[in-house]
């Protein structure tokens, strides 16, 4: 028998048989079994049968070692297995499969123990199903998968749950070793039984029995875990090919199928890449570094395998840089930084700064501003610590250097203007992206989604307000005239912003008045603005235009006032007699038709409640004026007489004498 051969038709394994004359075809039923029982029924389509010939061929005569014939082309058969509906080649969808089973148990939130669990009662199912046993309760009884039995892909299944039980439990171990160092001998133990387990998938998908996808999967698969475990043992040459490796192969992968099908694909390379450039780190390349800090401000934090050695390895870069760095010049003052982890903050702050300018969406953005606030109020922690124990000394410098602040209390002034600053830049940057959603306000509400609301940007305003109001306070900038007079001037922005935003929620509700003199605040604030901007405006380049603002104010002034001449000659037009409402509720005026748009609203006057007093005629009082004038008869002689008391009527009651 020769090789497979594909026919199109009914996605059956077909096979090209020589040997077998058109006269023994002949008899050869062709059908679709009953049951696994029966041979095949029906007609040969081609070769020169006729449906008769067919039909009366001997039942039982179709089978050819495990085949049955389907047509002559050139004096050879095609032959088909009995089990037409089932694919030629096994196949398997190893990353697929992983990643489902993943994101559906557990490694969401990152409980690798949920899902070490249900690779075990997955493996017991189907051991169950396949009847693959290892024994019994009493004794067990090992078995192994062979290339014989890769008829049906569930057996690839079994080993590719006992690598990730396995890799799972590797990962759980990693979590506890950072309380238990112990726990790292188990962790490496586990990784190289879940290498084990891909090295025997690995192999057996080298079998003709599989197809070319399964088998790339498989050495990807093996060749990911692989660079894992010598990862764990710090052999950095050899985790970053087997990674290369695994990235390579996902890469063509990902080439060959559509956007969809490569979308996991894509995923898994961007997994491994922070993993390829710390292991080129380790062997010399320090160009490394750089794309590793980018590719963790990128993605706002990184996870997995590489989390804590990428941020243990900036911390160490950052200390090195920090070792050299000895002091900072903020505003004309230089003051010397001695403690290390201010040193880290401040040499990483223009890395982040640039990071959040580069980011690519707003989620991205508002990320890594919270990963830079967290880092500052941990280094503003960290200098507020060594304030404490100096309260004397710093009183004592404040006398001597005639109202100066001490060097610490001035370098604590920097951080928290720098903490401050970066709290404006993110809520200006919030209500940004709210602006940009009140302007597509129509389209977010055939979305049926959400509409922002102008107070929405009135909240994000009074929050930077009240910011600048708490830099203005800051020690050692009280005497700073400069200093004081850009904060105003950014006040002055601000507030012209959260005017103009108070006037737009007072239009929504037809209040054209108050919002035409709020409108008129907002073009006094912006000409303050420009007026007294000359001197200042490299240091008000980064904030909102005014003269765009000033723009939009006088094209809202005009449509207000028409609004506000539309609106009144509606009013007018619209009190008619028919729409003139007495005051009466409805139950008062059911003889009248009135337009009275109340009815719909919920404050609808139906009738009077609680009702009002209504005269009603008084009960009559009777009074019994015969009873004055009636006798009635003596009752002397019905009523007892009482019993004589005292000491003889006692004696006599003792002795029963009565009277």
């Amino acid at each position: 028998m020769s090789s497979l051969s594909p026919l199109e038709g009914r996605g059956a394994e077909i096979a090209v048989c020589s040997g077998i004359t058109a006269a023994n075809c002949a008899n050869i039923p062709f059908g679709p079994p009953h049951r696994d029982t029966e041979p095949w029924a029906g007609e040969v389509r081609s070769g020169g049968f006729s449906p008769a010939g067919a039909a009366t061929g001997a039942a039982g005569n179709g089978r050819v070692n495990g085949y049955v014939c389907l047509s002559i082309l050139d004096s050879k058969c095609l032959l088909r297995k009995r089990r037409y509906c089932r694919s030629s080649l096994t196949q398997i969808a190893v990353l697929q499969i992983v990643k489902e089973s993943q994101q559906q148990h557990g490694l969401r939130h990152g409980d690798f123990q949920r899902y070490r669990g249900y690779c075990s009662r997955r493996l017991r199912r189907l051991r169950k199903t396949l009847n693959f046993k290892m024994g019994n309760r009493h004794k067990f009884t090992g078995k192994k998968v062979t290339e014989e039995i890769l008829s049906d892909n569930r057996y690839l299944l079994l080993i590719l749950m006992d690598a990730e039980r396995a890799w799972s439990y590797a990962m759980q171990l990693k979590q506890e070793a950072n309380t238990e160092p112990r726990k790292r001998f188990h962790l490496l133990s586990r990784l190289r039984k879940a290498v084990k387990h891909a090295e025997e998938l690995e192999r057996l998908c080298e079998s003709n029995r599989v197809d070319a996808k399964t088998k790339l999967e498989a050495q990807a698969y093996m060749a990911y875990l692989t660079g894992m475990l010598r990862f764990e043992h710090q052999e950095w040459k050899a985790a970053m090919e087997a990674f290369n490796k695994c990235k390579t192969i996902y890469e063509k992968l990902a080439n060959a199928f559509t956007e969809e099908q490569a979308v996991l694909y894509n995923q898994r390379v961007e997994e491994i890449s922070p993993n390829i450039r710390y292991c080129a780190y380790n062997i010399g390349d320090q160009s490394a570094i750089s794309e590793l800090m980018q590719m963790r401000l990128r993605s706002g934090g990184t996870e997995g395998l590489l989390a804590e050695k990428l941020e243990a390895l900036i911390t160490q870069t950052r200390a090195k840089q920090a070792a050299t760095m000895s002091e900072v010049e903020w505003r004309g003052r230089t003051v010397p930084v001695k403690i290390d982890k201010v040193r880290i903050f401040l040499l990483g702050l223009a890395d982040n700064e640039a990071a959040i300018v580069q980011a690519e969406n707003e989620e991205t953005k508002e990320r890594l501003f919270e990963s830079l606030l967290s880092e500052c109020r941990d280094a503003i922690q960290a200098v507020r610590e060594d304030l404490k124990p100096d309260q004397k000394q710093r009183e004592h410098s404040l006398e001597m250097d005639s109202g100066k602040v001490s060097n610490i209390q001035y370098l604590h002034s920097y951080l928290t203007y720098i903490k401050l600053s970066t709290a404006i830049k993110r809520n200006e940057s919030m209500a940004k992206s709210l602006q940009k959603a009140l302007l597509q306000q129509q389209r977010s509400e055939e979305d049926g989604k959400r509409t922002p609301r102008p107070q929405d940007l009135i909240r994000l305003y009074d929050i930077i307000l009240q910011n600048l109001v708490e830099l203005t306070q800051l020690p050692g900038l009280e005497e700073d005239k400069n200093f004081q007079k850009e904060i105003g001037l950014k006040t002055l922005v601000y507030k012209a912003y959260r005017c103009f935003f108070i006037a737009q929620s007072y239009v929504l509700v037809k209040k054209w008045s108050e919002a035409l003199v709020l409108y008129e605040r907002v073009l006094k604030y912006a000409s303050e603005v420009q007026s007294e901007a000359g001197a200042y405006k490299n240091s008000l380049k980064e904030l909102p235009d005014v003269q765009d603002l000033i723009t939009q104010v006088n094209a809202e002034k005009y449509s207000l006032q028409a609004a506000a001449i539309l609106d009144a000659n509606d009013t007018h037009e619209t009190e008619s007699p028919s729409q003139v409402k007495d005051g009466k509720p409805l139950s008062e005026r059911f003889e009248t038709f009135c337009l009275d748009p109340s009815l719909v609203s919920k404050q609808v006057s139906l009738v009077h409640f609680p009702p009002g007093f209504q005269p009603i005629p008084c009960k009559p009082l009777f009074f019994d004026l015969a009873l004055n004038h009636v006798a009635f008869p003596p009752l002397e002689d019905k009523v007892e007489q009482k019993a004589k008391s005292g000491l003889t009527g006692y004696i006599k009651g003792i002795f029963g004498f009565k009277s």
